[in-house]
């Protein structure tokens, strides 16, 4: 064997090992991305059951948005400060999960929930009107999104089973058994 041989096994030895090393390097970049993308879906999944929560805490609060998704401009000053609270958070956590989906990062079949949910919100005349007020917060691209949701005119279903016309004098209350 000549010194020849002896430096082109080497030098094949070395590309092996290159590649082993870039072969590692992605593998380990894939991982870390992934776990990127669960971070961010595991943070804006606390964000959503933490909007959610204020619905179930509070009766009075439960009632002012079931009245607010009939109709944003039959509410008070207060309730309509406490339901453009609701929403613009809502809104703010869509379109989080939106640049996820859009980066990447958040799965064509999770997205697909996303954009059912806000479907189902925004089928509602005052949610609607809500967001005639607020939309000018949020980016051109979002924006587009919510205005393709609502340009299908979805019907309002997310409470149909909820009786919304009932008046509330003949809702039990909070403490009734």
């Amino acid at each position: 064997m000549n010194w020849e041989m002896l430096s082109a096994i080497g030098q094949v030895v070395a590309a092996i090992g290159v590649i082993a090393s870039l072969i590692y390097l992605a593998v380990q970049i894939r991982e870390q991305n992934k776990e990127r993308r669960r971070a961010g879906i595991n943070i804006l999944t606390a964000q959503w059951s933490e909007l959610v929560k204020s619905t179930q805490e509070s009766r009075e609060y439960a009632m002012l948005f079931l009245q607010g998704v009939r109709s944003f401009h039959d509410l008070d000053a207060p309730g309509k400060l406490r339901f453009s609270a609701f929403f613009t958070r809502f809104t703010r956590n869509c379109e989080g999960m939106f640049i996820y989906y859009r980066d990447g990062a958040l799965e064509e079949a999770l997205w697909d929930e996303v954009e059912r949910t806000m479907s189902d919100f925004f089928a509602y005349p005052g949610v609607k009107e809500w967001w005639a007020t607020r939309k000018h917060w949020l980016t051109d691209e979002f924006r587009a999104v919510v205005e393709a949701i609502i340009s299908k005119n979805p019907e309002p279903k997310l409470y149909a089973a909820y009786n919304l016309d009932a008046s509330p004098k003949t809702q039990p209350s909070e403490g009734a058994t």
